[in-house]
């Protein structure tokens, strides 16, 4: 594998903050989506964009490209994945490099979630379209991973022809190998009472969020154990501050790599809500849903070693870790697919300080490069 040189060093940079600036929140992908296909066609590649989009939720589908190895083969070889999307946009995105660091110019995240991993992808396809790699190597960007990972969930699994994957979607430093990732589940109250005016007759009221507040009071909250954590995140209802409130509105996760315990955690938050309403003499609607299915990698797999033995020719040692958040390899394993997620090296995900260092950014696509070189059947 040849390092990337100072050109190709280069390129990355300026094609980071060219994607970064393309403004792509979850659900509105398109501009992001059509300018990734019109440089992958540019390079000769072949793009298929699938019908995930109203499925989930965005005004465009997930793409996947395909990189013939020297050989010309399409079959066997690895997968890349990187997200399109960004978490909601709470102001404009100006990249700006101060010191070796990517920030954004402005109080609003940067997108280098996930636009460092899309905007090496790319520049590893413009080194492959010169000098094809020694695998076949599949391109997969995906809609709506920061919903729910509602794009990948969606994805056709069986379209792919890879032997196995890498998603580079931990914000960690480069080096990292997420070797366990936890079930996720929301759970979503709506508590029903009865108005009445809060100065003349309270009595005839029955409140929504007295019930809400009796049974957040009493759930388990934050990390419950070194595997699992549950958080209420959003609690909204009321009318006004002369009114009993008729209404609340309670949204919840609860996450685990156990999956007998996010089910136990879910009962527990489920029967406190019960409890809370039947306290206040409100009706409840309660519903479930699992967002995605946890997994654990076995450090022998081969699709993790290939992982170290790429980076430790970059100079990285290998770590392994476990984590509390999501990605689109729970989606592909969930579908059979043998995945590993990876550290890029980005910091503070979805807040106003998000940033990148150049360093990260030009280690991860060496890592990239060097991936084909491992592959299990390579």
């Amino acid at each position: 594998m040849r390092r990337a040189d100072a050109a190709e060093r280069a390129a990355l940079n300026e094609l980071f903050a060219e994607l970064c600036a393309i403004a792509s929140p979850y659900g509105r992908e398109r501009a992001i989506a059509d300018r990734v296909a019109a440089e992958l066609r540019a390079l000769g590649l072949t793009v298929e964009e699938d019908d995930a989009g109203p499925l989930a939720g965005s005004d465009a589908g997930n793409l996947l490209a395909r990189v013939p190895s020297a050989d010309g083969r399409t079959d066997g070889g690895l997968l890349l994945c990187a997200h399109l999307d960004t978490v909601r946009l709470t102001g404009p995105v100006e990249p700006v490099c101060e010191d070796g660091v990517w920030r954004n110019r402005h109080e609003a995240i940067l997108g280098a979630d996930n636009k460092a991993a899309l905007a090496v992808m790319l520049q590893a396809a413009r080194r492959w379209a010169v000098e094809p790699p020694p695998v076949p190597v599949e391109l997969l960007l995906t809609v709506c991973e920061e919903h729910a990972l509602a794009g990948a969930k969606a994805f056709d699994a069986a379209k792919l022809r890879s032997r196995c994957g890498y998603v580079f979607d931990h914000a960690s430093p480069i080096g990292e190998v997420v070797l366990a990732s936890p079930h996720y589940h929301r759970v979503v109250a709506e508590l029903h009472g009865v108005a009445a005016h809060a100065g003349i007759r309270p009595e005839h009221g029955r409140s929504a969020i007295v019930a809400a507040a009796r049974a957040i009071a009493a759930m388990p909250l934050g990390r419950l154990d070194e595997e699992t954590t549950a958080n209420v995140g959003t609690i909204a209802g009321g009318s006004g501050i002369n009114v009993v409130p008729e209404r609340c509105l309670v949204e919840a996760e609860v996450r685990s790599l156990d999956e007998q315990k996010v089910e136990a955690v879910v009962s527990e938050l489920v029967d406190h809500l019960t409890d809370g309403a039947n306290a206040a003499e409100c009706d409840l609607d309660v519903t479930v849903s699992r967002l995605f299915h946890g997994y654990r990698l076995k450090p022998s797999a081969p699709e993790v070693q290939a992982a170290e033995a790429a980076l430790r020719v970059c100079g990285h040692t290998p770590v392994h870790i476990v984590t509390g958040g999501g990605a689109d390899a729970n989606a592909l394993i969930a579908a059979g697919f043998p995945c590993v997620n990876l550290a890029n090296g980005t910091e503070h995900p979805h807040q106003p300080n998000e940033c990148v260092t150049v360093a990260a950014l030009e280690q991860m696509l060496d890592v990239a490069l060097a991936l084909p070189d491992h592959a299990p059947d390579g």
